[in-house]
């Protein structure tokens, strides 16, 4: 049926700088921008930095666990743990109260990187042109924004 002059217009699709997701998607292209001369200095990609920084916070994990905390599954984060072996930044090898885990240890040199990445976080901050506090209320935000993401997301996957 055709619509009659007193109906009104279909909403108008947003554009797409109106959407959230761009905007995280935008923010993390930025990011990336910014990080890689930063981390080139060191030798590191992003995801490999970001597993650096998980085992200077914690060493000798699983392979599992690192994923976890990452969100990544492993045969993305396999290549970029032999990736970081190579470079001597990391060591792997099997557990050996259970052969089918692996275990990821820092080396003396991927200790010693921490030093050398340790200006990075300041470097970013002053990056965002945000202070500390918003910094940490906007990453506050934007994990219960990923967590309500991944809950609603559940149901898809079963």
């Amino acid at each position: 049926m055709p619509a009659s002059p007193a109906d009104p217009p279909p909403p108008a699709f947003p554009r797409v700088d109106e959407f959230l997701c761009f905007a995280f998607y935008a923010a993390s292209h930025a990011f990336t921008r910014v990080y890689k001369p930063l981390l080139d200095k060191l030798g590191l990609t992003y995801p490999q930095y970001l597993v650096m920084v998980a085992l200077w916070d914690a060493d000798d994990q699983t392979v599992g666990g690192i994923g976890e905390k990452l969100g990544l599954e492993s045969s993305t984060l396999t290549p970029l743990l032999k990736r970081l072996e190579a470079l001597g930044h990391v060591t792997r090898a099997r557990d050996a109260a259970d052969e089918r885990v692996v275990r990821v240890r820092l080396t003396a040199q991927g200790g010693a990187l921490r030093e050398a990445a340790l200006g990075i976080p300041g470097c970013i901050l002053a990056a965002t042109g945000l202070d500390l506090p918003r910094v940490m209320a906007l990453q506050k935000e934007v994990t219960q924004l990923r967590a309500a993401l991944e809950r609603a997301a559940q149901p898809a996957q079963a």
